[in-house]
């Protein structure tokens, strides 16, 4: 994948020999580039960030962008661990879990938990087969569940 334009500007003043115009390549560049970032037209995510927007977009049939990867199919996640925010139960009895970073998830079986999830209990949600997934409250019990938003 080619580089974006203000970043390749700064990798090429390294091929400038003399100190004096490489210095000002380099101060000329730079100076583009925090400017492009600043507008929001250069994004620098770090490998952490990367793997936290991949942790926010677990359960979802969705596949990173080449340019968060660099080329790189990054081993799939099988599971997160979380903690409940508030968990409510509808007319049927299914179950919505709503983890504290907001994400919604709810119950497609029929299984029971041994009392109702409350906000603070830890949550590991984790893949199964067919594209659904398990989601384990603390000592509760496990549903199968699917994510909302």
């Amino acid at each position: 994948m080619e580089r974006a334009g203000a970043l390749k500007a700064v990798v090429d003043c390294r091929a400038i020999a003399d100190p004096t115009q490489r210095l000002a390549c380099y101060d000329a560049a730079t100076a583009a580039l925090d400017a492009a970032e600043a507008k929001g037209d250069v994004v620098v995510v770090d490998r952490a960030q990367v793997q936290e927007a991949r942790k926010a977009a677990f359960g979802f049939n969705f596949r990173m962008p080449s340019f968060l990867t660099q080329g790189e199919e990054p081993e799939a996640l099988k599971k997160i661990d979380s903690t409940v925010g508030s968990a409510r139960q509808d007319a049927r009895g299914k179950w919505t879990v709503i983890l504290e970073d907001g994400a919604v998830w709810t119950q497609i079986d029929t299984e029971k938990f041994r009392r109702p999830p409350s906000a603070g209990d830890k949550v590991e949600i984790r893949a199964a087969s067919l594209g659904s997934f398990f989601l384990k409250v603390e000592s509760l019990g496990t549903i199968r569940a699917k994510r909302q938003n």
